[in-house]
């Protein structure tokens, strides 16, 4: 039996499934970041041998983490989390739990799942898009995660969208994800007069009912989705793209975003398929697991 554990910034969230990819048990439990680092490891080190002394067996373990780990020095990256930044988290996980471990970031961990048994399958190149808090991408080729030489790929939530826009924690200037995020898209409602108490949702709402600034808005966030994307299908050309996260349940997405991204594909027609993914907020947390393949369980 597998062990998917999804690692967010307020929740840790606990699977088991079996080696048809069925689901036999699920936990979740806070994230205690404001604890700090150690206080994260504990938690998952607790989530882990209570998963297991409910199924009555030890199991590989596959986490899913906002972020990626260094090829230079083995630390935690990029991550949002950033109390894991230049953490050796696989490393001290490892010690904890006594047995080798895979990590990889989180996206990945819901590309992997929709390509496997979620929207993506049977679908060979596979880009899996997380819009939500954040925004993130992962890769998989013929069912096969590709994380990158440098743990960096599908990382376009990071490419440089607009220069002059808003800043990003990563250091830059119009990232991406600070224009098609649920804060992105709060974010420029807010820069042009709205009410910066609404959510995105609220305001995906308010457009939908007629009005004119949160209209706007949404014209100006699927013109973006659809440059951005763009430039994926460009480099990638994959089979199929599957969105997940939050902001994945905007009906127009699948509409009129797909005609912005026609318009700026270098190509005389667009057909690549832009699909809502199957599992949920469930895909993170079963791709962890799923980073482990049968035939690799022998530990």
């Amino acid at each position: 039996m597998r062990i998917g554990i999804d690692l967010g910034g307020t929740k840790i969230e606990g699977v088991v499934l079996d080696r048809n990819g069925g689901e036999l048990l699920r936990r979740r439990i806070d994230t205690r970041q404001a604890e700090g680092y150690r206080a994260i490891l504990q938690s998952i080190g607790w989530l882990v041998r209570t998963l297991e002394a409910e199924v009555g067996c030890k199991c590989t373990v596959g986490i899913g983490t906002p972020g990626a780990i260094s090829t230079v020095n083995g630390k935690m990256k990029n991550s949002n989390t950033t109390c894991l930044n230049g953490q050796p988290l696989l490393e001290d996980l490892q010690t904890i739990l006594d047995r080798p471990l895979r990590i990889a970031n989180d996206a990945n961990c819901f590309a992997l799942s929709e390509a496997l048994d979620g929207a993506g399958k049977g679908y060979g190149v596979v880009f899996g898009v997380i819009m939500g808090t954040g925004v993130g991408g992962g890769i998989v080729f013929n069912g096969q995660l590709h994380q990158g030489h440098q743990h960096i790929g599908g990382e376009w939530g990071h490419n440089i969208l607009e220069l002059d826009g808003p800043d990003c924690y990563c250091g830059q200037k119009g990232c991406v994800e600070t224009l098609i995020s649920g804060p992105g898209l709060t974010g420029d409602f807010r820069r042009n007069g709205g009410n910066g108490a609404l959510t995105a949702n609220e305001i995906v709402v308010l457009a939908a009912q007629g009005d004119k600034l949160a209209e706007a808005t949404m014209q100006r966030f699927l013109d973006r989705f659809g440059r951005a994307l763009a430039t994926v299908i460009n480099i990638l050309d994959p089979d199929a793209i599957v969105l997940g996260g939050g902001l994945s349940n905007v009906d127009k997405l699948y509409t009129e975003g797909c005609a912005k991204m026609a318009r700026y594909v270098f190509n005389d027609e667009f057909t690549t398929p832009i699909l809502k993914n199957v599992h949920g907020d469930s895909s993170g947390v079963r791709g962890a697991a799923q980073l482990w393949r049968i035939d690799e369980m022998d530990f």
